[in-house]
C-alpha cells in the first residue's frame, strides 16, 4: 500500500512523470524538458521514493512503466495537459530562446518535402529548438497527438478521427516516374499499362497512394508494393520494365538528383491534398500555434 497521500509532493516531478510516460527512455525525456540526463535520472529518483515504487523498469532499451505507474499515468497526462492548456497558454512562445523539441509524425515523403525548408527556417528562427520527426499506422496518429507525444501530423494522411483540427497547406497532383534510361519523354496509355508497375501501400492501410489508376478500371501489373517512397529511385534507375507513379512534389525532388525522368502520361490524376492535424487538447499550446503557423506561412500555396 502506497503512503504518497502522506507525503509532501513537488509538483514539478509531475512533468518529469508525464515526460518518461511518454518517452519511455530517460534521455529523451530529459531532452523534452530541457534537462540534463543527470537531472531527470534525479527526479525519477525522487519519484520512485516518494510512491515507494519502481515506476518505471528497463526492458531493453525502453523504460517500461510499472502497473501502478499505468494505474496513475491517466491522471497524470491529465494534470500535466490542462495545466499546459489553462496556464501555459497563457505565457509567450519566444521561438529565440525556447529549447523546446518539435514532434512531428510524417511519412518519408513528407520528410523529404518538408522537413528541408522547415529546417532552414527554425534554424534561422527558433535556433535552439529541436525536431524529432515519427512514423506510425494511421490509426495511431490522432492518440499520439493527444497524449502530446506528436505535436503536429503534415502529410497526405487519411486521418478519420472528427476531433482532430486539420488545415490544407496545399495540394499536388502525381508523377509518373521511370528509369533515366527510358528512350522517350512520355508513353501512352499501353505502353503504360505494359509496364511492371511499383505502388507504395502505408503498412496500415490496403489502399494504394496510386489508388486512382485503379479506380479508373485500368488493369496493370503490380510488381513491388512497398511502404517506402524512398527506395524507388534506386529500384528504377537500373531497370526499364519498371514505372511508377508518385506525388509530383516527390517526383521533382527525385529530379533535382538525377535519380529518375518524369515521363507524361495519358491518365489524368486527382489532385492529392496535403494538410496539418493536431488535437484540441494542445489548440492552445503557445509554441504548437507558432509552430503551426510557420509551418503554414512556409507551404500556404506551396506549388505557387
Amino acid at each position: 500500500m502506497h503512503a504518497a497521500h502522506t507525503k509532501k509532493f513537488d509538483m514539478n516531478l509531475l512533468l518529469a512523470f508525464d515526460a518518461l510516460l511518454r518517452e519511455r527512455n530517460v534521455s529523451r525525456a530529459a531532452e523534452n524538458l530541457g534537462l540534463t540526463q543527470s537531472a531527470m535520472s534525479h527526479a525519477l529518483r525522487r519519484l520512485r521514493e516518494f510512491y515507494e515504487d519502481p515506476l518505471f523498469v528497463r526492458i531493453g532499451d525502453a523504460m517500461k512503466p510499472t502497473p501502478f505507474a499505468e494505474e496513475v499515468s491517466g491522471f497524470v497526462l491529465d494534470i500535466v495537459s490542462t495545466v499546459q492548456r489553462n496556464l501555459l497558454a497563457r505565457a509567450s512562445f519566444d521561438p529565440t530562446t525556447s529549447v523546446r523539441v518539435f514532434s512531428l509524425c510524417m511519412t518519408d515523403m513528407g520528410e523529404l518535402v518538408f522537413l528541408p525548408r522547415l529546417i532552414e527556417a527554425l534554424q534561422r528562427l527558433a535556433p535552439n529548438c529541436r525536431i524529432r520527426t515519427s512514423q506510425m499506422s494511421t490509426e495511431h496518429i490522432a492518440n499520439s497527438l493527444e497524449k502530446g507525444d506528436t505535436d503536429l501530423a503534415i502529410g497526405s494522411h487519411y486521418i478519420q478521427d472528427p476531433n482532430l483540427f486539420q488545415q490544407e497547406l496545399f495540394k499536388h497532383s502525381f508523377a509518373t516516374i521511370v528509369s533515366n534510361a527510358y528512350p522517350h519523354d512520355e508513353m501512352d496509355l499501353q505502353q503504360f499499362l505494359s509496364m511492371k508497375h511499383i505502388s507504395v501501400v502505408l503498412s496500415d492501410r490496403s489502399t494504394r497512394y496510386d489508388q486512382f489508376i485503379d479506380d479508373l478500371g485500368l488493369q496493370r501489373d503490380i510488381y513491388l508494393t512497398t511502404p517506402h517512397f524512398v527506395t524507388i529511385p534506386t529500384i528504377l534507375e537500373g531497370d526499364l520494365g519498371l514505372v511508377a507513379t508518385v506525388p509530383s512534389e516527390l517526383g521533382k525532388i527525385f529530379l533535382r538528383y538525377k535519380a529518375v525522368k518524369v515521363v507524361k502520361t495519358p491518365i489524368v490524376a486527382p489532385p492529392l491534398n496535403l494538410r496539418q492535424y493536431w488535437h484540441p487538447r494542445h489548440h492552445h499550446d503557445p509554441g504548437i500555434i507558432w509552430l503551426r503557423q510557420l509551418v503554414k506561412t512556409l507551404f500556404d500555396r506551396y506549388l505557387d
